[in-house]
């Protein structure tokens, strides 16, 4: 591994013009400095999950999905929620991480980008899925910034400041680097007695 944070973006999404690959383009764009960002896009290429498959050589697909897995420092997850989960492909993916070690002690955290009370369902699917792979779940990197059609440019990536100031400060915690200093404006700072 680089000694810079490398950080795999999984998008649970296949359709088109998706705010959660919104959310995860967007992640490329405002990653801190020193952290590198790797967009998985393999997820529709995944066979059906079989365990008589899961054994070497494994099929193509799947070998590179844990290879981009063990060469990352940490992962980042945004998946949108369909009848009350993951869709059915992202848990697929999920399925194919189970029997390999990649992602057993990796951090790990997820964005929510559906509009606020929803998602849930995906999240806690994430959570207990994650939980048998033996993930690392970085709860204080793990957020809700919902992302509405409006608020993604024709880049595919959000517009939002506020939005995208979060996703930023996610991958930042993630990557397990320190909170910037904070600064104390001029016309507050106090003057030396003397």
């Amino acid at each position: 591994m680089s000694s810079s944070p490398v950080i795999l973006l999984l998008s649970g999404s296949l359709r088109s013009g998706s705010s959660n690959e919104a959310v995860l383009r967007t992640a490329r764009a405002v990653a801190p400095p020193g952290v590198r960002t790797v967009l998985y896009d393999g997820l529709a290429a995944l066979p059906h999950f079989n365990p008589d498959d899961d054994t070497d050589p494994l099929p193509p697909a799947v070998a590179g999905l844990r290879a981009a897995i063990d060469e990352a420092t940490a992962v980042l997850i945004c998946a949108p929620e369909y009848a009350g989960t993951l869709p059915g492909a992202f848990k697929n993916l999920l399925d194919w991480t189970v029997g390999g070690t990649e992602i057993c002690d990796k951090p790990v955290a997820w964005v929510n980008a559906a509009a606020p009370g929803r998602g849930r369902g995906a999240e806690a699917t994430l959570r207990t899925v994650l939980g048998y792979t033996g993930a690392a779940v970085v709860e204080s990197a793990c957020a809700s910034v919902p992302v509405l059609p409006a608020a993604i440019g024709a880049d595919g990536v959000v517009t939002d400041p506020v939005a995208r100031e979060r996703i930023g400060e996610v991958l930042r915690v993630l990557a397990g680097l320190p909170a910037p200093a904070a600064e104390i404006p001029a016309e507050t700072a106090v003057a030396p007695a003397g």
